[in-house]
């Protein structure tokens, strides 16, 4: 089953008197990208929550976020005084170099970052054990997210397929006129010539040679191979990068169909393989 590569997921956890609270975003890259905005004290976990993600996601541009937040009061806080002096002393510069109004600058300082501190604590194998569980739920959720999307793809990829398909089996329908319009232009071109003569058995094998050319036959089979192959490969897991390589045979077919039509209605069809090929091209990017 195809997956988009666009997803979102979030998964919380409490330990003590902590609620932790991870995020995960995911977009579309050609290999795994991964940004993590982890706490301090959760650093070491760094390498193994990579480790998670890449196995768990495959590909992405991928940004991880994990918050704190704490819902008892079993830990100690203390405001950081020198760092909220330095604070105080920036903001009031600042107010005075722009002639603004007295402002309750205490409010203030004490949104800004560090102001406050929690006393420093060892991170436990416990605590380690639920900011990994914690990630792995988010990475489920953020599947399940991108399983979803994936269905739509694979709808609109079906659709565009069969379309496709059908103007495919249109062809036929013109190639016979289209061989009949070649033969009498080309007779046309030789009544035309007012002096000099020309071999009838000659002039039959030059037409046939010319025909044979234009012949569509091993691309209209070809275009149907690709057309089947690309929505057997759709079943597959981590697809995307397979169904690029197929579209992309599949748009050489196109153009070389195209390049033998030599007539108007054919051309038609295949500007409409054309179209659907590029929305089709469009979304595969987004495919994991």
């Amino acid at each position: 089953m195809l997956k988009s590569m666009t997803g979102f997921g979030k998964a919380s956890g409490n330990f003590q008197s902590k609620k932790i609270t991870v995020e995960i975003r995911s977009l579309n890259s050609k290999s795994m990208d991964l940004n993590t905005r982890i706490p301090s004290k959760y650093k070491e976990t760094d390498g193994d929550i990579r480790k998670k993600i890449s196995a768990g996601l495959g590909r992405g541009k991928v940004d991880i976020s994990i918050n704190v937040e704490v819902i008892g009061d079993s830990t100690p806080i203390s405001i950081n005084k020198e760092l909220a002096k330095t604070y105080y002393k920036e903001l009031k510069s600042l107010n005075d170099e722009l002639g603004e109004s007295t402002e309750d600058y205490l409010s203030l300082i004490l949104k800004m970052p560090e102001v406050y501190s929690h006393s420093k604590e060892d991170l436990t194998d416990e605590e380690k054990g639920v900011v990994i569980q914690v990630v792995e739920e988010a990475i489920i959720s953020i599947n399940d997210f991108r399983r979803k999307e994936g269905e739509d793809l694979e709808k609109e990829f079906t659709e565009r397929i069969e379309e496709i398909r059908a103007f495919l089996l249109e062809v036929p329908k013109f190639e016979n006129e289209r061989i009949e319009i070649i033969r009498e232009r080309m007779k046309k071109g030789l009544e035309d010539i007012k002096s000099g003569s020309y071999d009838d058995n000659r002039l039959e094998q030059e037409m046939i040679f010319y025909i044979e050319k234009l012949d569509v036959a091993e691309e209209k089979m070809r275009l149907s191979n690709h057309l089947d192959y690309f929505l057997e490969t759709m079943k597959t897991n981590q697809a995307g990068k397979k169904l690029g390589f197929i579209g992309q045979e599949i748009g050489r077919e196109i153009n070389t169909l195209g390049s033998k039509s030599n007539h108007a209605e054919m051309q038609k069809l295949v500007i409409g393989m054309k179209d659907n090929l590029e929305k089709i091209k469009e979304q595969v990017l987004n495919t994991l």
